[in-house]
């Protein structure tokens, strides 16, 4: 994983919310919030918020005298996560590091994390983290994108940015947010971090938008995609955007558009 991928900063707070959330993640986000819920927890920890649309769902849902601690790596989407929530005495927002939680042991009954992990430069001791601040029993349940390929928007979106790079492609997509989808793999690294008890199920889910550019802003401009295309050309932002409009436009259609997605969503006990 390049550094880059890892930079949520400028317009892309805003736009990711905008555009992405509704897009993509909020489906996921209703049901990762029933998963953590069924447990009735008292203490939960979010790690990688991001935008907070699982903050959004799940505050909801929680138990009034629960205790809820939302973090994030990257401050700006801490901070703008924030700005949605609006006031919420269980909440504490805190930037933090998911590979050194500023935790104690046994802290939390739930820790959650929604397309986040794939974001982890050291998974293990991401894992390792997130069962050491759990209490005995507890649950830690995350979602990670299948292979960009089941994934039909990001899926043309990346070859498009590749047609007009061909000699240096953009790898953002593949590489980060949709290239850890192997489950063998996974539950390898769970189990290496402490994790026993290991499930998982495979979510498809359509993703809808409003138009063809919707999503072609989405994914260009809305993620560090777009860095990578301004540090091969910043001029040729616009030009990429329009190219993938086009090609989602060719394949999906016109006007209201919608497309497969599809993810796995993790549980393992501490």
């Amino acid at each position: 994983m390049a550094d880059s991928d890892k930079v949520f900063s400028g317009f892309i707070p805003k736009l990711y919310d905008t555009y992405l959330v509704p897009m993509i993640f909020a489906a996921y986000a209703e049901d990762l919030a029933d998963r953590v819920v069924a447990f009735s927890p008292k203490n939960v920890l979010e790690t990688a918020a991001g935008s907070g649309v699982v903050t959004r769902v799940l505050a909801a849902r929680l138990d009034p005298a629960a205790r809820y601690v939302v973090t994030d790596l990257n401050q700006p989407m801490l901070d703008y996560a924030a700005s949605r929530q609006g006031h919420d005495d269980r909440i504490t927002w805190q930037q933090a590091d998911a590979l050194n939680l500023p935790f104690e042991d046994a802290s939390f009954d739930v820790v959650v994390c929604q397309f986040g992990v794939m974001f982890f430069p050291d998974r293990i001791a991401g894992y390792a983290e997130a069962k050491r601040v759990l209490k005995p029993g507890g649950q830690f349940l995350f979602s990670v994108w299948d292979h960009i390929g089941v994934n039909e928007f990001a899926d043309i979106v990346n070859q498009t940015a590749a047609m007009i790079f061909p000699e240096d492609p953009p790898q953002f997509l593949p590489r980060t947010p949709y290239g850890y989808y192997d489950v063998g793999t996974i539950r390898d690294e769970l189990t290496s971090a402490g994790f026993a008890d290991v499930s998982f199920s495979t979510l498809a889910e359509t993703s809808p938008a409003p138009s063809p550019r919707h999503v072609a802003v989405a994914f260009c401009e809305g993620t560090p995609l777009r860095s990578e295309i301004e540090a091969r050309d910043a001029n040729l932002l616009d030009h990429v955007t329009e190219r993938a409009t086009q090609a989602i436009a060719e394949r999906c259609g016109n006007g209201t558009i919608a497309a497969k997605i599809q993810a796995h969503v993790l549980a393992a006990v501490a």
